[in-house]
Order: structure tokens, then C-alpha cells, then sequence
């Protein structure tokens, strides 16, 4: 099926291979909605505009990590006829993150990308039992692209 994939890198204190990230997530559509339509937009962001959109569109304060924008529409607990949507990352916050978490950034990019797309395909976190499925998911992805050794190559410069 088509995939329609956009990426933007509007922050400039991190250099990202964006060519290596979209590699990644045009893997992880392939996995998750094989035979389904795709609009996605990725948007990387600094912590000043994260913060910015969290406010306004979810009267937030503050800098967030990752905020998905759904635009399809599906049926309460049903996969989506097709996937239409938006993620921001926040990469100060990835390397924040990674540091607590003593990872690379790059993992953590690679995770909040994983955490939209999840949110994207019908995955919840908003309950409990849901937010443990959703992780281990989550971390089976994670552990995928890092058994084929992609996730470090976000850090080079293409």
C-alpha cells in the first residue's frame, strides 16, 4: 500500500539523519499496517515549541516528550481503515530522557516514534492494563531495530 510519509527536522540542536529515520519508520508502517493507506507527518521540535503546542492543544505546561495528532477515523477498539496523522518529538527531551534512562537519544527517538505510531494504529494508554500492553509492544519494536543495528545510525549526518 502507499505511504505517504513526511519528516521534518525544525530543531537544530541535535544533528539527526533524517534519511535513516524515515528508513526506520517506513520499516515500522510495513510491520504495523502492511496493507493499509499512510499519511504521516513527523515533526522533530525543540523543548520551546514542544512546550508550545502541549499548552495550547493540550493545556499542558510544559515540554513534553511526544504528542500525537490522530486524524483518521475509526470505530471505538477497531484498527483504522488507514493511517492519517501527525507525530512531534521533542529532542531536548530525548536526550533528557535518555540520560535518566542511561540510553542514547537515539533510542529514545526511536521510541517516541515507535509511541506515536502505536497511538496512530489503536494503542491506549490511558488505563493501566492498556498502557502495559502498549509498552511491551512499544519495547518489542524497539528491540527489533536495535537487533538490526538501525537505531545508531540516526546520529550520523547522511
Amino acid at each position: 500500500m502507499s505511504h505517504g510519509l513526511s519528516i521534518r527536522n525544525r530543531q537544530r540542536t541535535i544533528p539527526v539523519n533524517v534519511r535513516r529515520l524515515r528508513g526506520i519508520t517506513a520499516g515500522l508502517l510495513q510491520d504495523l499496517i502492511p496493507d493499509l493507506p499512510c499519511d504521516l507527518g513527523i515533526c522533530l521540535v525543540s523543548s520551546i515549541e514542544m512546550a508550545r503546542l502541549n499548552e495550547t492543544y493540550l493545556r499542558h505546561a510544559g515540554a513534553t516528550d511526544v504528542i500525537t495528532f490522530d486524524y483518521g477515523s475509526r470505530a471505538e477498539g477497531q484498527r483504522p481503515a488507514g493511517l492519517h496523522g501527525e507525530i512531534f518529538i521533542c529532542l531536548d527531551q530525548a536526550v533528557s530522557q535518555a540520560r535518566r534512562f542511561r540510553t542514547g537519544w537515539q533510542s529514545e527517538l526511536a521510541r517516541y516514534v515507535i509511541h506515536g505510531l502505536l497511538h496512530l494504529t489503536g494503542y491506549d494508554d490511558r488505563r493501566r492494563g492498556d498502557r502495559r500492553r502498549m509498552k511491551r509492544e512499544e519495547n518489542r519494536l524497539l528491540r527489533q531495530l536495535h537487533r538490526n543495528g538501525s537505531i545508531a545510525e540516526l546520529a550520523r549526518s547522511p
